[in-house]
C-alpha cells in the first residue's frame, strides 16, 4: 500500500526517485536514514516525520497546508552541537518502530506547494551539517525499499488522528467488535461516530425498512432515489458507512430470543431501541449481563405541551463490574405515560446529542477521553438545559 500511494503521487515519487527512503505509515510520510549531528557532535541517523493532511483520498494535493516537520532521533544540530534554529518543540509520538521526539518549523515563503519541497527543505538543512563534518555523508542512500503492509479497517488513510498526533490513542479503540442495535435517530447517528473509529467490526442489528421519517432523523441527507428502493435500514447504512470504514456488517433483523446468541460474539453493545414492536430490551440487558459484555443503552422522553416539546436525553452505561444502577435508569416496559417519541417528532438533534454522549463514554471507556467522573448515568433536560451525571463509579 506505501509504495503503491508514492507510485500515484508525483511528488511523492519525486522523493524516492532521489534516493529518499520513503516510507507511509498510518497517515504520515517519513524518510528514513537522515543523517544529523547531535549534541556530542557525532553524526547520527534519524527519520523526518510529516503527516499527511494534505491527502485527498490516496493523492496529494497542494500547497502543503500545514509547514511543521517532525524527527525521530537525538535532537539535530549544527556541525558545532548547537540545536538547529528551525527547532520548534519537544512531542512524544510513537508511529510503529519510530519514535518522534522533536518538532521543526521552517516555513518557506510562498509556503510548500508539495511534499517533495517540503521535505527536501527539512532534510537538507539537517543533513548539511553532518556533511560539513564528514562529506561522504548522504540523506539519499538510494536503498531499495521493501513495500510496508499496514492492515487498516478504512478504506483510505485515517489522516485526522495523524494531524492531531493522536494516532496511539485513536489505536485504544481498534481490534473490538461493536453492534448497534437499533440503527433508527440515535442509532444511525452512533454508527456516524463509531465508523470513524479503528473498530474492528461494527454489526447493525435492525429489521425495519428505511423509510421518509427515518430521513428526517438520520445522520447525512437520502435521495429520493434511495428512499425508492425501500432498503432496510441495517442495509441502508451498511452501504453509506462502508465508503469509509471497510468492516461494517448489516444484520436486517430485530434481536429477538431466538437470536439473542448473535451478540455473544461482541465486545461492546449499544442499545439504541425503543420498547415496541418484537424488541426485547430486557431481554437483550439481560442476556449482556449473564455474558459479562459492557454496553451503553440510550433513551429520549418527550412530550408536547402547549405547542413545544420538553423532555430529556438519557445515557445508561453498564459494565461487568457496575451494573447495580440499570433498573432504575432504563425504562423497560410501556407504562402507559404519553411520550411522544414513540410518534417519530422529527428531532434529530435529540437523538445526535444521545449519540454523543454515549460515544463519549464509550471512548471513556477505553481509555480515549480522560474519565475523572466515572459517570454511568447522565441525563440531558431540555427545558431547562441542565446535564445531570450520576450513578458514579466507586
Amino acid at each position: 500500500m506505501s509504495q503503491e500511494q508514492i507510485s500515484r503521487n508525483p511528488d511523492l515519487k519525486r522523493l524516492l526517485d532521489d534516493g529518499y527512503s520513503v516510507e507511509i505509515h498510518n497517515g504520515y510520510l517519513l524518510l528514513r536514514d537522515i543523517p544529523y549531528v547531535n549534541a556530542s557532535r557525532q553524526i547520527q541517523y534519524g527519520a523526518l516525520v510529516s503527516n499527511l493532511s494534505s491527502l485527498s483520498g490516496d493523492k496529494t494535493v497542494g500547497p502543503i497546508a500545514d509547514h511543521i516537520a517532525s524527527f525521530a532521533g537525538d535532537a539535530p544540530c549544527d556541525r558545532s552541537g548547537k540545536r538547529l534554529s528551525i527547532y520548534h518543540s519537544a512531542e512524544n509520538l510513537q508511529i510503529g518502530d519510530l519514535t518522534v521526539r522533536h518538532k521543526f518549523s521552517g516555513k518557506l515563503s510562498g509556503g510548500y506547494p508539495g511534499y517533495y519541497e517540503k521535505m527536501v527543505n527539512y532534510a537538507t538543512i539537517i543533513a548539511n551539517e553532518a556533511r560539513a563534518l564528514d562529506n561522504t555523508v548522504t540523506e539519499k542512500p538510494h536503498k531499495v525499499i521493501e513495500s510496508v503492509t499496514t492492515e487498516s479497517v478504512f478504506n483510505y488513510p485515517d489522516t485526522n488522528s495523524s494531524r492531531a498526533g493522536i494516532d496511539a490513542i485513536s489505536r485504544k479503540l481498534g481490534g473490538a467488535k461493536v453492534a448497534i442495535v437499533g440503527v433508527g435517530g440515535t442509532g444511525s447517528y452512533i454508527l456516524d461516530f463509531v465508523a470513524k473509529t479503528c473498530v474492528k467490526e461494527i454489526h447493525l442489528f435492525d429489521g425495519d425498512g428505511f423509510v421518509n421519517h427515518n430521513a428526517f432523523r438520520a445522520p447525512g441527507a437520502a435521495s429520493k432515489h434511495d428512499l425508492d428502493q425501500s432498503p432496510k435500514k441495517a442495509e441502508y447504512f451498511k452501504c453509506i458507512y462502508s465508503n469509509m470504514h471497510s468492516n461494517v456488517q448489516s444484520h436486517p433483523y430485530d434481536i429477538t430470543n431466538e437470536n439473542l446468541a448473535e451478540l455473544s460474539t461482541m465486545d461492546f453493545v449499544f442499545i439504541a431501541v425503543d420498547n415496541g414492536g418484537p424488541v426485547i430490551k430486557r431481554q437483550i440487558v439481560d442476556f449482556l449481563l449473564a455474558n459479562k459484555i459492557a454496553f451503553i443503552e440510550t433513551g429520549i422522553g418527550v412530550l408536547k405541551i402547549d405547542e413545544s416539546i420538553l423532555g430529556h436525553v438519557r445515557v445508561t452505561t453498564c459494565t461487568p463490574d457496575k451494573c447495580d444502577h440499570i433498573n432504575e435508569r432504563i425504562a423497560f416496559a410501556t407504562d402507559g405515560e404519553k411520550d411522544d417519541y414513540a410518534t417519530n417528532i422529527q428531532i434529530a438533534e435529540l437523538n445526535a446529542l444521545g449519540a454523543i454522549l454515549a460515544v463519549i463514554k464509550w471512548k471513556k471507556l477505553n481509555g480515549y477521553y480522560q474519565d475523572l467522573a466515572l459517570e454511568f448515568n447522565t441525563t440531558y433536560s431540555i427545558n431547562d438545559g441542565i446535564l445531570v451525571h450520576n450513578d458514579h463509579h466507586a
